[in-house]
């Protein structure tokens, strides 16, 4: 498992959007579907799951996601408030632009198919487990985005061992009970740069093989 920490990751960077206002929000009683290629675009405005059909938001297993993306589909402009469900479930290659999940509820966004997903503003709030699940081979790209009070922001499927590639670029990260990239697996790798963290008690988890310090890069 190849792991990068850039040094001088806790200076200044862009600036960060912080945790958006409410609108009314709307009560989602079954999944939209994003079909692929096409763009859903919020206009910032909020959304919630209906509990009886999608979800109470809890740790419980197998709860609906207020949004599912096709494979090239992109979600923008879009806060999720709570109950949220189970966020978002990405079938492939995704987009996702200024996406704010206020109350994350079982997870914020799962990737279910083999894919690359892009996350850029936005930000992810009060996640009692993990904000983004790789439940699949695949990359995800988390730029421009704030984390607060969560468990782990990415977590691969335990026990798996496909590949992951983690990315985190210019992003605020605070308040983390577990680890910023957590996973089983050898050959996925995490890399964070330009990053602001506070209160992270590891940045990585998982089964590292030793540490090296090449080019200023500290390597797990």
């Amino acid at each position: 498992m190849s792991l990068v920490v850039s040094l001088g990751i806790v200076g200044s960077l862009v600036s960060v959007a912080p945790l958006p206002n409410a609108h009314a929000a709307e009560t989602v009683n079954s999944t939209i579907i994003v079909a692929a290629g096409q763009t859903f675009d919020g206009g910032g405005k909020t959304y919630v799951a209906n509990p009886n059909t999608l979800g109470d938001g809890s740790q419980a297993e197998n709860q609906k996601p207020i949004f599912r993306l096709e494979n090239g589909a992109t979600l923008k402009n879009v806060i999720i408030g709570a109950p949220a469900a189970d966020g978002v479930h990405v079938y492939g290659n995704a987009t996702i632009q200024n996406v704010t999940w206020q109350d994350v509820g079982e997870d914020a966004l799962t990737l279910k198919a083999k894919g690359t997903v892009n996350i850029t503003g936005g930000g992810a709030y009060k996640a009692y487990d993990k904000v983004f699940q790789m439940n699949a081979e695949g990359t995800i790209n988390i730029k421009n985005f704030k984390a607060n009070d969560i468990g782990k922001l990415v977590r691969q499927n335990g026990g798996t061992t496909y590949k992951v590639v983690m990315t985190v670029d210019n992003c605020d990260i605070s308040n983390v009970k577990d680890s910023i990239l957590r996973t089983d697996s050898s050959t996925s790798t995490g890399k964070i740069t330009n990053t602001r963290y506070s209160d992270v008690p590891t940045l990585f988890k998982g089964f590292a093989s030793g540490k090296t310090s090449q080019s200023g890069n500290t390597e797990y």
